[in-house]
């Protein structure tokens, strides 16, 4: 199984999980690239994952849909109206003889859901590398819990997020923690890695714990307090 991951739009990422031939395509935020890649690859696309349901991780679904209309489409209900499948936390599912594991992860929106499959974690918008999604819901207390399971992996999984946020994220924990010297050494190889324009994903939970101040909030109201500050930043 290899991860291979599409820039889109203007800092999403669209990621098709390979094995063989055939691919998965999580959260197309639009088509052409996917299209491209695809049939500069002679790939065979054989589903759709969504996280949630916002545009800029759906609407290259109708699209893909329309070039390949056998696709099956798993999506948490929000995003139901793209769905084959509306799946959701404790679902238990297969891809290529895998187990995939469906972790309810809210916050961000009010039914986002990630997947875990092989030791990868496809987490849209839930968790970033350095960083987590906005609360729009604005319910913390669901964001504090998403974290938690998250971080309750193990260490060597490996973290697929949606945006190419880490150096930004960085910026912020590192104005935040001005001695941790762990974040100081992050930053540095994010920004020479973006500089090469070389993605900073995947990340790990465990270097998730050592660099992402939102998950090493002890209390809701830390982590609140934290996520105000970053979208003051």
């Amino acid at each position: 199984m290899k991860i291979i991951g599409l820039p889109a739009l203007n800092d999403n990422y669209i990621w098709l999980i390979k094995q063989e031939e055939q691919v998965v395509i999580v959260d197309p935020g639009e088509s052409q690239v996917v299209f491209e890649y695809l049939q500069a690859n002679q790939l065979e696309p054989i589903g759709i994952w969504i996280t949630h349901g916002h545009d800029d991780h759906t609407a290259g679904v109708p699209a893909i849909l329309k070039q390949y209309p056998s696709l099956f489409v798993q999506a948490p209900i929000e995003a139901s109206y793209l769905a084959t499948n509306v799946v959701k936390e404790g679902d238990k599912l297969e891809l290529w003889q895998h187990s995939v594991q469906i972790i309810k992860t809210a916050g961000h929106t009010s039914e986002h859901i990630s997947y875990l499959v092989n030791n990868k974690l496809f987490c849209g918008d839930a968790l970033f590398s350095a960083g987590c999604g906005r609360v729009f819901t604005k319910d913390y207390e669901a964001q504090f819990e998403a974290l938690q399971k998250l971080t309750s992996l193990n260490d060597e999984v490996e973290i697929y997020a949606g945006h190419e946020y880490t150096v930004t994220n960085l910026r912020f924990a590192h104005q935040q923690a001005p001695t941790n010297t762990v974040i100081e050494a992050a930053l540095v190889r994010a920004k020479e890695l973006r500089a090469q324009n070389q993605p900073t994903l995947p990340s790990t939970i465990g270097k998730e714990r050592q660099i992402n101040l939102f998950i090493q909030a002890p209390t809701v109201e830390a982590m609140t307090q934290l996520r105000n500050q970053r979208d003051a930043f």
